[in-house]
């Protein structure tokens, strides 16, 4: 998961290549990110296969999913 240290906004997505996958969404090469950069790396959790990674990708960009995202992210600042 990255945040937007432009407005705070949080974006999640999967890669093999995370540091990569960060820095392609700095230079503005992905289009739903590319008003909002610069990016930083907030949380990365690593599955042994692709269908678990977009399993859970799929759960974090629900709504359930989101609001586990909000109480991780009000616990992480506690």
């Amino acid at each position: 998961m990255i945040q937007s240290l432009k407005d705070g906004r949080l974006y999640v997505g999967m890669s093999e290549n995370v540091e990569l996958r960060v820095t392609q969404h700095n230079k503005g090469m992905t289009t739903s990110t590319r008003f909002y950069k610069p990016w930083k790396l907030l949380f990365v959790e690593e599955y042994a296969s692709r269908l678990e990674a977009r399993k859970r990708e799929k759960f974090l960009k629900a709504g359930s999913g989101k609001e586990y995202i909000k109480n991780w992210l009000r616990s992480s600042t506690e």
